[in-house]
């Protein structure tokens, strides 16, 4: 079976989109830049023994995704504990809504944002109530 292991943000920006994924998720970084060899940091997004998976933020080599165009790559989704404080940093850091919160009922809220470099993720916080 192919289990996600790692995934990688493009970014144009590396200070910002650290800036913005720090604060709004908490996720510390280690600069593995001469490794990859261009500028590459990794995504620390939680404890070890937490389920989840680790990442990495690197240098766009292309056109960035252009708003309003459907999404033609993988989106990651985050979950968080309290949505509607997650949704106010995204939108106070420069992140935009893509998709607004709505319900997945009898599970979770759950909503699309664009990040500081065009990119598109989302955010998943589970509630049973959520209708």
């Amino acid at each position: 079976m192919g289990r996600v292991v790692h995934f990688e943000i493009h970014v144009d920006d590396m200070e910002r989109a650290k800036k913005f994924y720090g604060e709004v998720f908490g996720w510390t970084f280690e600069d593995w830049s001469d490794y990859a060899g261009m500028p590459y940091f990794g995504a620390v997004t939680g404890d070890a023994d937490q389920m989840g998976i680790n990442g990495a933020l690197m240098k766009r080599h292309g056109a960035p995704p252009q708003p309003g165009q459907a999404m033609n790559g993988f989106a990651c989704t985050m979950g968080v504990g309290d949505y509607d404080a997650t949704e106010a940093k995204i939108l106070h850091l420069g992140g935009k809504v893509a998709l607004p919160k709505h319900a997945l009922p009898g599970m979770a809220w759950q909503g699309y944002y664009m990040d500081t470099e065009g990119n598109v993720f989302g955010v998943h916080q589970p509630d049973v109530n959520a209708k």
